[in-house]
C-alpha cells in the first residue's frame, strides 16, 4: 500500500456508500457497496486470507475514492448504475453473471407483476439491472413493497390478506401502473425526486380537501423514510474470516494452516439401493454458497454407502474439476469408516467426519490429513465441556458435553451444556451436514419421482414424452391423471388416447 492510499484510508466514514478502487492510471478496476465504508474497504488490506482473484485486486488497488450515500438501499442501486457506468474488470472477474439479477416489470400487461430473472428477454418487457447478487435486491423489493403495492403473479389480485396487509394494489389498472413506474424509477437510484414530488402531491390533496389521498401519499413517504433505515446487504458483503469464532476455532482444533474459508459437505441418499444419489454443498467464510453446490447421480444402483462416497470423490477431485477450486476443509456425514473410503481419493486434503447420531466429530489419526497436536492436547486435559475418546484409529470429539441430540439432523438438543472455545464451530459443522443432507434428499426424492412416474406413463400405447409432458403440466400428478375421468383427459389429448390412458391407469 502507497503512503498516499494509507492516508487516504484514514479518512473513510462510518456510512453506506459505494467505494472505487484505481489502479496507477486512475482507471476504476472495481466497484462495490458497503454497509459501512470504513469497515468494508479496509477489510481488502488486513492479512485475513483471500483467494487468488481477490489477493489480484488488491496488488494493483493504488488509490481509492468512494461515494456516501443515505442508506444501504442507495448503495445498491448506485453500485449498480457505477457499474454499468466503468465497467470495471475486476467486477468482471471476480462475480458470477449467473447471480446478476434483473427486475422484470410488462407494462402491456393490464396487471403487470414484478419478477426477477437471471436472462432478459427481447419479450416488450421492461428489465431493471443487472444487479450485482439477488440476496439484497429481493429484500430491497420486499420494503418497497409497502411503498409501491404490486403483485408477483396475477393470483395475488384474490388474496384478501395480501389486501389486508397493503402490499396489493387496489382495483385501479392506471393507478397500479403509476405505482409501477414510480417503483422502476426507484430502483434506477431516482430516491430523492420521487419523495420530492410525492411530498408535493400530499400537499396538493391537503389543500383541495383530498385527505384520503393526501393520507395514502403520507404513508408511502413513511415506508420510503423507513426504508433507509433498513439492512440491506450487510450479511452479503465480504466477511474477515480471521475474526471468524466458528472458522478460527476450525483452524485451531484441526490444526489448519489458516481457518477454512472453503468447507466442503457431503452426503449419500437412497432407498434400499434406488436412485441411489450424492451431494457436495460449499461453505464460503462460513456462509453456504449454493452457486458452489453440485449433485452426483451414482452410477450403480446398490445400498453400499462407501462405494457410492468413494465414486463421488473420484469424480469431484478429477482433473476436468479443477476449475471449482480446491476446499480447505471436507466433512463427510459419517464416521470413521465414511473417511478411510474416501481418504485416497481426496488429494491429502482435510477431512472429518460428521456422526449422524449425536453430533460427534470423527477424526481419523491416519486418514485425516491434519494436524493432531490440539487433539491431543484436549484428550489429556480436564476439560468439563469438552470430551475427546480415543478410540484407537481415531477420535471421537463431542463439544457438547451433557446435551443430548433429540433427533437425527436436528438442531436441537436435550439437557443443557456450557459454552466452550468451538461452540461456534459445531454449529457451522450441523449446518454443514444438515445442508448436504438436505440437498441429497431433494436430489435422491426428485429422481425416484421421476422413475415412478416414466415407469407408469411410458408403458401406456401411444403417450410418448410430449404427451407426458402435456399430461403433467394439465394435472400435475400421476395421481390426479389416474382419478381424472375420460372427459377431461379427453380435452388434453383426444377422445381415442384419453380412453387408452384411463384403461391402463384406472385404479
Amino acid at each position: 500500500m502507497n503512503q498516499a492510499l494509507s492516508d487516504k484510508l484514514k479518512t473513510l466514514p462510518n456510512s453506506p456508500g459505494v467505494y472505487f478502487h484505481k489502479d496507477k492510471n486512475g482507471e476504476v478496476i472495481y466497484v462495490g457497496k458497503a454497509a459501512v465504508l470504513k469497515n468494508r474497504v479496509r477489510q481488502y488490506f488486513n492479512n485475513s486470507p483471500k483467494d487468488n482473484k481477490t489477493t489480484k485486486l488488491v496488488q494493483n488497488i493504488a488509490m481509492t475514492d468512494w461515494i456516501e450515500t443515505d442508506s444501504e438501499i442507495d448503495a445498491l442501486f448506485l453500485e449498480n448504475e457505477m457499474i454499468k457506468r466503468y465497467k470495471p474488470k475486476f467486477n468482471i472477474l471476480l462475480r458470477d453473471d449467473k447471480n446478476n439479477s434483473y427486475v422484470r416489470i410488462n407494462f402491456k400487461d393490464e396487471w403487470p407483476t414484478v419478477t426477477l430473472t437471471r436472462v432478459p428477454l427481447d419479450d416488450g418487457a421492461e428489465y431493471i439491472g443487472p444487479f450485482y447478487g439477488s440476496a439484497p435486491v429481493k429484500k430491497a423489493l420486499r420494503y418497497l413493497r409497502r411503498s409501491f403495492p404490486y403483485l408477483t403473479k396475477s393470483s395475488e389480485r384474490d388474496s384478501a390478506l395480501l389486501r389486508q396487509l397493503h402490499l396489493t394494489p387496489a382495483d385501479d389498472s392506471k393507478s397500479y401502473k403509476a405505482d409501477l413506474h414510480n417503483l422502476a424509477r426507484y430502483l434506477r437510484g431516482e430516491r430523492i425526486k420521487i419523495q420530492r414530488e410525492l411530498e408535493h402531491e400530499m400537499k396538493a390533496a391537503s389543500r383541495n380537501l383530498d385527505f384520503e389521498r393526501a393520507t395514502e401519499l403520507r404513508n408511502k413517504l413513511t415506508s420510503l423514510n423507513e426504508l433507509r433505515r433498513q439492512i440491506i446487504f450487510g450479511r452479503d458483503e465480504f466477511m474477515d474470516i480471521s475474526k471468524d469464532k466458528a472458522l478460527f476455532g476450525a483452524q485451531q482444533l484441526f490444526g489448519l494452516d489458516n481457518p477454512p474459508r472453503r468447507i466442503e459437505g457431503y452426503d449419500i441418499s437412497h432407498q434400499g439401493g434406488q436412485d441411489v444419489v450424492g451431494s457436495m454443498v460449499v461453505f464460503t467464510n462460513g456462509v453456504a454458497d449454493k452457486r458452489e453446490y453440485r449433485k452426483f447421480k451414482i452410477s450403480h444402483n446398490k445400498n453400499d454407502d462407501f462405494a457410492a462416497m468413494a465414486e463421488v470423490m473420484t469424480r469431484r477431485f478429477s482433473p476436468r474439476h479443477i476449475s471449482w477450486g480446491m476446499p480447505d476443509l471436507i466433512v463427510v456425514d459419517g464416521g470413521a469408516p465414511q473417511i478411510n473410503a474416501v481418504c485416497d481419493k481426496v488429494l491429502d486434503l482435510p477431512i472429518i467426519g460428521m456422526a449422524k447420531d449425536n453430533d460427534e466429530i470423527i477424526v481419523s489419526k491416519t486418514n485425516s490429513h491434519i494436524s493432531l497436536s490440539k487433539i491431543e492436547e484436549l484428550a489429556t486435559s480436564e476439560s468439563h465441556n469438552i470430551a475427546i475418546v480415543d478410540h484407537g484409529e481415531f477420535y471421537s470429539i463431542n463439544l457438547h458435553v451433557g446435551a443430548q441430540h433429540s433427533a437425527g439432523h436436528s438442531f436441537t438438543f436435550l439437557g443443557s451444556a456450557e459454552i466452550n472455545p468451538y461452540t461456534d464451530l459445531l454449529k457451522l459443522l450441523q449446518r454443514l451436514r444438515d445442508e448436504s443432507h438436505r440437498f441429497a434428499i431433494t436430489y435422491h426424492q426428485s429422481l425416484k419421482r421421476k422413475r415412478q412416474t416414466s415407469g407408469e406413463l411410458d408403458n401406456i400405447p401411444g403417450v410418448g414424452p410430449i404427451t407426458k409432458r402435456k399430461l403433467l403440466r394439465h394435472f400435475g400428478s400421476v395421481t390426479k391423471i389416474k382419478t381424472a375421468d375420460e372427459n377431461e383427459l379427453a380435452k388434453v389429448v383426444g377422445t381415442k388416447l384419453a380412453h387408452i390412458i384411463h384403461e391402463s391407469l384406472v385404479l
